[in-house]
């Protein structure tokens, strides 16, 4: 199993009062699955994400990555799986606007130590793989809407990472656009990836083979799909 989790909670202190942003959240997630992650503002979806992804900490319960017990870990190894176990994907791109394309899709590499020659060329090869190699030099903001979400999705994949997580990942984008951005990764994860889209658009998650929803901070249900939704 590659995620696992167990009774999460998160809660917030807001003032006298507490929050309960998750309320004892069971979820596992099998390599090279497809999921999506839906609900309505506020129903703790983002918080979930944010705790799948090593961002946040929960205040009670157990996750499981890979068989590391995620509590276990200090800043440091918590740091290093966010760079190399998990390609993350957002709403607004995240680029660094004076960087070329291919320096930002680089920019983990970087951060992790790895050689400039063999940096490159994993950079270059993940631009190739979003249908990018001609656009590597181009600044973001010589870039469409549509090509800046692929240089993001490339930086994504450049460490190799055991999950793309990507959260709104459409919510900038025209509606073919952001089309063409859903069957990227259908094609990534036809290649093997294991693929987790935080929406609240039904017709995006149902590009996924099973979808969770989750209001007031608790799994509502789940549905699972025979096929992705490529139209």
């Amino acid at each position: 199993m590659l995620i696992e989790t167990k009774d999460l909670w998160k809660t917030y202190i807001m003032g006298s009062e507490k929050l309960h942003a998750l309320r004892g959240v069971d979820l596992n997630v099998e390599k090279n699955e497809y999921l999506a992650i839906m609900g309505p503002s506020g129903s703790g979806k983002s918080t979930l994400m944010n705790l799948i992804g090593c961002l946040d900490t929960p205040t009670r319960g157990t996750y499981m990555l890979n068989n590391q017990l995620v509590s276990d870990l200090n800043d440091d190894e918590l740091a290093r799986i966010r760079n190399k176990e998990i390609g993350f994907v957002f709403q607004t791109f995240n680029l660094l606007p004076r960087a070329s394309a291919l320096h930002n899709v680089e920019l983990p590499l970087i951060y992790s130590g790895t050689d400039t020659a063999i940096r490159r060329q994993r950079a270059i090869e993940a631009m190739e793989s979003v249908d990018l190699a001609e656009r590597m030099y181009h600044k973001p903001t010589e870039l469409s809407g549509g090509q800046r979400q692929r240089v993001a999705v490339a930086r994504a994949l450049v460490n190799n990472p055991s999950i793309l997580l990507a959260d709104e990942p459409t919510g900038n984008l025209d509606t073919a656009t952001g089309k063409e951005i859903m069957a990227l990764f259908d094609k990534l994860h036809a290649d093997g990836h294991t693929v987790i889209v935080v929406t609240h658009e039904q017709h995006i998650a149902e590009y996924a083979e099973r979808i969770i929803h989750i209001l007031d901070g608790k799994i509502e249900r789940e549905e699972r799909r025979s096929t992705s939704a490529t139209t």
